[in-house]
């Protein structure tokens, strides 16, 4: 299997997005260098508090804490320094921070459900956050996303940034969300499940999740495409 066979398709009907913004032509071939200009510049430098969704604001959110670790490694299992890597997610009732988001769910006044944090010299990243609700999202009837965390990662170069989300083991709607199964192998998308992680967990205080995300090869996190 091909690494773009491993990959989801841009059209999956089932997820009933990728109907509308799949390509309905052959894509166009540009010329090499065309998207090669650097990274985004942020406006700020990443903060001590970034990485800590949790202490973002003045009280606690509400839900169960939890830490998701784990390391950023090129397709030889060398680790990537110093890359940014960013957080978005829903609350622990299943719901953004986003005007579009309308779904019947309360807000938390002490989650804004975003971080960032940059890897450190093993490629290691580290957030503290609160577990995700599951919410429905209307693609097909009684649909609800399974809880997850979404990803991004920035490179030396715009283009390099990829997108995909990481699930939680045992999840029962994982095998029924259309997103997930788009991926074409089962063993793409178990690359996408964390793990509990007992070794990270602090007693009293919150469980820990790991998930290592491999760029590139037969082993690369499957990522979301971008038409």
């Amino acid at each position: 299997m091909s690494e773009d066979e491993r990959e989801p398709p841009y059209l999956y009907p089932d997820y009933v997005g990728t109907r509308l913004r799949a390509p309905a032509k052959p894509l166009v071939h540009l010329p090499d260098g065309f998207h090669d200009f650097p990274a985004p510049l942020f406006p700020r430098p990443i903060g001590k508090l970034d990485h800590d969704l949790t202490r973002q604001h003045g009280g606690e959110p509400i839900g169960e804490r939890i830490i998701v670790t784990g390391r950023v490694l090129d397709s030889d299992g060398r680790p990537l320094r110093k890359t940014i890597v960013e957080v978005w997610q829903a609350n622990a009732a299943g719901r953004y921070l986003d005007q579009d988001d309308q779904h019947p769910a309360p807000l938390d006044p002490n989650f804004s459900g975003a971080g960032r944090c940059l890897t450190d010299d093993d490629g290691r990243y580290r957030f503290i956050t609160i577990k995700p609700g599951a919410y429905p999202w209307k693609n097909h009837r009684n649909a609800w996303r399974p809880a997850h965390i979404h990803f991004s990662l920035f490179g030396s170069e715009f283009r390099s940034r990829l997108v995909t989300q990481m699930y939680f083991s045992g999840d029962p709607l994982m095998p029924r969300d259309p997103i997930l199964q788009s991926i074409p192998d089962q063993a793409g998308r178990e690359r996408l499940v964390s793990r509990f992680d007992p070794e990270t967990t602090v007693p009293e205080w919150a469980l820990a999740y790991q998930w290592d995300i491999v760029l590139r090869g037969r082993a690369a996190t499957p990522f979301e495409h971008e038409p």
